[in-house]
Order: structure tokens, then sequence, then C-alpha cells
């Protein structure tokens, strides 16, 4: 009987106990293999680049940037990239916007431990998957025709408001993003105005509003 096909998998978490946690979850299966671990999105890209994966998991909350803007470049590196982020956010605009930047897939960390590994075997097939509960919220989402205000910003434009949301100022933002001090500034003026936020203040209720708490921002 021949051997399975293995899956090779870069696992991205800031929380080395988390991490090992996951290893050892997903190497119970004779079919995966985790090659490399990362604490930070600079971490995940460079082991991205040295060990090409087969899949990457993802988590969102990540110290330097967030998971959205290093799967972000990780597709602009190689735009077949698979990658499955698991996380904790279980609000829709997560997903959603998971998803329009490129993630073939989304685990809530709540979910059963099997469903990682349906979902990191899904992936590595080409497949989209959805944990149970994402599901749900995402048809409800689309039943109710509920929106957010965030739902009108652009990728680039959400990563920032994440970030000025979590407190962190333009200019450590251009630095974090490899931006221009004065891009950034646009960006926040441009997101201000699509939110109809005047003041920081504002910007922070309408997040809150929205599912989008300060601490979810990095």
């Amino acid at each position: 009987m021949s051997a399975l096909p293995s899956i090779s998998v870069l696992l991205v978490d800031d929380h080395a106990v988390v991490r090992e946690g996951y290893r050892r979850l997903l190497e119970r299966s004779p079919d995966v293999r985790v090659v490399g671990e990362a604490a930070s999105g600079a971490e995940a890209y460079r082991d991205f680049c040295r060990l090409a994966p087969d899949v990457v998991v993802m988590d969102i909350s990540l110290p330097d940037v967030s998971g959205i803007e290093c799967m972000r470049r990780m597709l602009q590196r190689e735009a077949r990239s698979r990658i499955l982020v698991f996380s904790i956010h279980d609000e829709w605009i997560f997903p959603d916007r998971a998803l329009k930047a490129g993630a073939m897939g989304y685990v809530t960390k709540a979910s059963a431990p099997e469903v990682l590994v349906e979902a990191v075997r899904s992936v590595a097939r080409g497949d989209v998957f959805l944990s149970a509960d994402i599901a749900r919220t995402i048809a409800l989402h689309g039943i109710s025709g509920k929106n957010t205000p965030f739902a009108a910003l652009s990728t680039r434009e959400f990563e920032i408001a994440r970030m000025l949301v979590a407190g962190h100022s333009v200019r450590t933002i251009a630095e974090r993003l490899c931006l221009n001090y004065k891009t950034v500034a646009n960006h926040q003026s441009n997101i201000r105005q699509k939110l109809g936020a005047g003041t920081a203040a504002q910007l922070i209720r309408i997040a809150a509003d929205s599912g989008l708490s300060m601490e979810n921002g990095q």
C-alpha cells in the first residue's frame, strides 16, 4: 500500500503554546506535516518564501501586521497560495474580508479539532472550506441583508482602519505596512469620509457598533 501524499503546513500564530497544540493535532494525521511555525507576519512571510508550504494556517491577530495583510503579501508573491484562516473572530466582517483578500478557508478556534484537519485537506485540494459557524454567519448575513459601514472600505482601507481603531498612529501604521506617511494619511481621510467619522472617537464608536473592537486591531 502506497503512502499518502504529505501536505506541508506553515502554522502562523503568536502564541507558542497554541502553535504546539495545533502542530500535535495536525500531525496525528499521516498525510499532514507541519514544516514551520511563525509568531508574526514578518516571520510568516520569511518562512513562506523559504519553505513554500502547501497550506498556510494563519491567525488574523498578529503582533506586527494582521493575518489579512500578511496574506496579501503572500498572494502577491505567489498567487496560487492556499491560505486557511484559523481565528477566534467569528463576526461576519472578518471572514468576508479574509475571503475577499484571497483566503481559501476560514475556521474559528471554537470548532472541533477534527474540523481544522478537514479544512487543511480541503484547502490543499483547492476547495474552499468554511467551518459550520462561519457558514451560518455568512448565510444569515445574506438573508438579513445586514451590512456594516466597514463593508464600503477596500482591503487596504480596512487594514488601516483596524490599526487606527487599535490606537496606532499614522506614522506607526506607515512603518508596519511599509507605506509612505502621506499615503496612510490619505487613506485615513478616505476612511473617515466613507464611514462618516469626523474624529477618532467617532471612528471607534462606529467600529464598536460593527463588532470591530479595539483589541481586534493589530
